[in-house]
């Protein structure tokens, strides 16, 4: 399978309107006219050069936004032989910065493979380096945060949950914050529609970690939160952890 990557996408979109141009127009005239054809012809190689190395290049060959964090995680399994059938917590930053969650836990076997500002999407297409190969007893996932702040739609955050791998899955509830709180209610929607999709569907859990988070007036509860009004402070951890224990297997 080919695809092209985001960076060679954003130089076709360049290309296309200037080095493409003369396949629509060609400036034939006298005065300097073949000397400009000569050029504009040989951007438009140029750009089809491009544009086919991009095709056939290998998907794995391309640089993944979070190479650096997948390469720590197989550094990680070369120092230290992961646990037999873990419970694998993925998802975005809230995860990959959970300090020392392998033993926030009395549960055993518990890996972090948390990968910032990821959504997902990120999460089912790298599922077989992130989780399936641990052949793990249980999946907690947060994601979806990142989603609809990048404009996604709730139904869709929704929707790509449902994609994700047929696996024990527990899946933390998307938290209300004060940096997105115009994204208040679309968190609300999409939580819906995840908890009514786990309720109907055996081994899939939805943990609720966003009503406990809300104070009297219905907004997020700004001392769980670090200065940046979006990541989880100790406080806001504790908090995650007193919800998420019942549901480890």
């Amino acid at each position: 399978m080919h695809r092209l990557s985001n960076v060679t996408q954003q130089q076709l979109l360049w290309l296309g309107s200037e080095a493409l141009r003369p396949f629509a127009v060609l400036d034939c005239r006298p005065h300097g006219g073949s000397a400009k054809m000569a050029s504009l012809t040989h951007r438009a190689l140029l750009a089809l050069t491009l544009l086919l190395s991009a095709a056939l290049q290998p998907v794995s060959a391309q640089v993944d936004p979070w190479q650096a964090e997948l390469n720590r995680f197989i550094a990680d399994d070369q120092a230290t032989t992961p646990p037999n059938a873990p419970i694998v917590f993925v998802g975005s930053s809230s995860i990959r910065l959970w300090p020392n969650l392998d033993h926030v836990f009395s549960n055993p076997g518990i890996l972090n493979r948390g990968f910032g500002g990821s959504q997902l999407a990120d999460a089912e297409r790298l599922a077989d380096l992130l989780v399936l190969r641990y052949r793990p007893r249980q999946v907690v996932i947060y994601a979806g945060d990142n989603d609809l702040a990048e404009g996604l739609l709730p139904a869709q955050v929704a929707a790509d949950f449902v994609s994700l791998p047929k696996l024990a899955i527990a899946f933390i509830a998307i938290k209300p914050s004060p940096a997105r709180a115009h994204l208040m209610a679309a968190a609300r929607d999409a939580n819906m529609r995840i908890r009514r999709f786990a309720e109907s569907e055996d081994g899939i859990a939805y943990i609720d970690v966003f009503t406990p988070m809300l104070d009297r007036y219905g907004n997020a509860r700004s001392e769980l939160f670090g200065p940046d009004g979006l990541h989880l402070n100790t406080a806001g951890y504790a908090l995650w952890a007193e919800q998420v224990a019942p549901f480890l297997r």
